[in-house]
């Protein structure tokens, strides 16, 4: 038959509802369909191996282009820590009373610039990833995941630099200190939970991502830092128990006291901080996760 001959007659197109019932027989899946909870679980950790490579390729290129590479996720909280050290403890002069102001104002920096790097990273590791979500299919939560991953191996060094100081600044080592990793593991806990949150309220109304920079520095100013949430409490006199709760057990400064706690006589071990820590990391978590998940399938679409 030649080529501009009479062909056979084609084949007819599936019904919607035929078209399904054969994607469904062949185990294939809708392109951008959200999962079910429990199947989106699964396929997180069938993803690991993913994570694990993305995780490794963020930190990369966060520390390629910089001379001194990893080493500036050391120097720079050392610098933050001298400046505030001469800020607020020389010239305002907002130690209210702490004895050893080196190990609590280092430990405060050193604990909260991973968890601003969480919320400012995550809220925005979605959009980055734009093309990546258009070309593969893979859970979107990988993401603000590996996001924060990448940034908390990158503080892994600082925090053993943190171990340091408290030792230099007559810290003396106790066995609170084995808690020290503890600490962290509901540190990264709570970042993930929170860069989560933001990375679904980024993508779904984009000027969201403005504000983020002001709750990270809102967050740094009303946390405990540079100073003692306990003593600024007691300068306010009286005040309303609404803001007492809010200063003393907001997320981030919660995580402060935990650290301190570990590493600090000042600050003895209370069973009080580390159930409202873990109260935090598995709540944001879970919520966190969750959020996420309902959004699957907008993701990536302009």
């Amino acid at each position: 038959m030649s080529e501009g001959g009479p062909r056979g007659p084609l084949s007819p197109t599936l019904s919607p509802q035929e078209a399904e019932e054969l994607a469904r027989r062949y185990g294939l899946e809708l392109v951008g369909q959200r999962p079910g909870l429990l199947a989106y679980v699964r396929d997180v950790w069938r993803h690991r191996h993913l994570m694990w490579a993305m995780a490794k390729g963020d930190f990369v290129a966060t520390h390629q282009d910089n001379y001194l590479g990893l080493l500036w996720s050391i120097l720079n909280p050392i610098l933050l820590g001298v400046a505030y050290y001469l800020i607020f403890g020389v010239l305002i002069g907002t130690r209210g009373g702490i004895e050893n102001f080196v190990a609590f104002l280092t430990i405060g920096l050193f604990t909260y610039i991973p968890v601003a790097a969480a919320l400012t990273g995550g809220s925005k590791s979605v959009l980055r990833k734009s093309s990546m979500i258009r070309s593969l299919r893979f859970p979107r939560v990988l993401l603000p995941i590996t996001t924060v991953l990448s940034q908390f191996v990158a503080s892994l060094p600082a925090f053993m630099i943190l171990l340091l100081i408290a030792l230099i600044s007559k810290e003396p080592p106790s066995l609170t200190w084995l808690l020290f990793p503890v600490a962290l593991l509901v540190v990264l806990v709570v970042s993930l939970g929170m860069a989560m949150l933001t990375a679904r309220i980024v993508n779904a109304v984009r000027d969201t991502a403005n504000l983020v920079p002001l709750l990270v520095r809102l967050l740094r100013y009303v946390s405990g830092v540079f100073f003692s949430v306990d003593a600024a409490l007691a300068r306010m006199g009286d005040p309303e128990p609404w803001v007492a709760a809010l200063l003393q057990y907001q997320p981030v400064a919660v995580l402060l006291t935990l650290v301190r706690e570990t590493l600090m006589q000042e600050y003895p071990v209370r069973g009080e901080t580390w159930a409202v820590a873990g109260g935090w990391a598995v709540g944001l978590f879970v919520v966190g996760f969750v959020v996420f998940w309902r959004g699957e399938g907008t993701y990536g679409r302009s």
